[in-house]
């Protein structure tokens, strides 16, 4: 740690390293981690609770007066009116990590009134620290990170995350990715969106969107991308995001590129486009079964000699 960083930063440093090496002792041997679900597709293992307590400890021990925001115990812990709350991930991609996929992290941010002005985002699997204190640049490995210097949709590479919940318009969402695909040069989902948007920071994608995610899943990787130059906000653009359950982040040039393409899909939509995209999905779903109904009222295709096909092929 750093004598030159902020001295709560550095706590924040020491507590998810220590909750790294928790998260890594216990990958050594993922098998045999207690693992729970708290809703279809949604899990917490063992491990994610002590990490998680691993940090309230050390933050609370150098801060006991700051408040708690933690994904598994809420506001349980911590001091209930503060003003400073550490919001908390103690393992963004637990999915991930339980199948021993190595893309997870842990997530910190500090909360000053309602404004994230400390971040930390560490991946115990490459040792990838990224920090950020509002007004002083980001970091990776406290190397000074910019976002990405590419400026045309068609040439950047996007990270998004696919709906897995109950209740999630999973139909909405195959349209956004029709919209999206065809104008980018790719389009990923590792996982962890706490780490998408530290990587949209270090300038390694030009953005990402994802709905559905909490405050403690963006809140630190949000503060990495502003202190990167990039710009985070709803699909609309609008900045104040944090408890909206929809997330944008990309360099300047690219969000302003994107906003007009996801803004439809927006639960802050207007209602000409809310209608619009119902009728798109709609129209998508009658395709298959009009084509059905041709093929059955058309006549039957001649059978073909299968012993003049070419073989084949081995896949």
């Amino acid at each position: 740690m750093s004598s030159n960083l902020h001295p709560m930063l550095n706590v924040a440093i020491k507590a998810a390293r220590a909750a790294g090496a928790i998260i890594n002792r216990a990958a050594l041997d993922v098998e045999s981690v207690r693992i729970s679900q708290k809703q279809i597709n949604d899990f917490v293992t063992e491990v994610d609770h002590a990490s998680e307590q691993a940090i309230i400890e050390t933050l609370l021990t150098a801060y006991p007066g700051h408040g708690i925001l933690a994904e598994e115990s809420g506001n349980q812990h911590g001091a209930k009116d503060s003003e400073f709350i550490w919001v908390i991930d103690p393992l963004d991609g637990t999915t991930n990590f339980i199948h021993g996929f190595p893309v997870y992290c842990v997530s910190i941010a500090l909360m000053v009134r309602g404004k994230v002005e400390q971040a930390v985002i560490y991946d115990p699997t490459r040792n990838d620290l990224f920090t950020a204190t509002k007004g002083r640049g980001a970091y990776l490995n406290e190397r000074r990170i910019r976002v990405s210097k590419r400026t045309q949709l068609k040439e950047s590479l996007l990270s998004t995350g696919f709906p897995f919940r109950p209740g999630d318009n999973f139909k909405t969402y195959l349209h956004i990715m029709s919209d999206v695909m065809q104008r980018t040069a790719g389009l990923r989902r590792p996982g962890a969106a706490a780490l998408d948007l530290a990587y949209v920071a270090a300038g390694f994608t030009e953005g990402f969107f994802e709905t559905g995610l909490s405050i403690w899943d963006v809140a630190a990787g949000s503060l990495l991308v502003t202190e990167a130059g990039g710009l985070v906000g709803n699909f609309t653009g609008e900045a104040d995001f944090l408890e909206q359950r929809e997330c944008l982040a990309a360099t300047p040039r690219i969000y302003g590129q994107l906003v007009p393409i996801l803004t439809k899909y927006s639960k802050f939509a207007s209602a000409g486009d809310k209608a619009s995209v119902r009728q798109a999905v709609q129209a998508h779903d009658d395709v298959p079964a009009a084509a059905e109904d041709a093929a059955a009222d058309g006549p039957a295709a001649p059978e073909t000699d299968r012993s003049e096909e070419s073989p084949r092929a081995p896949f």
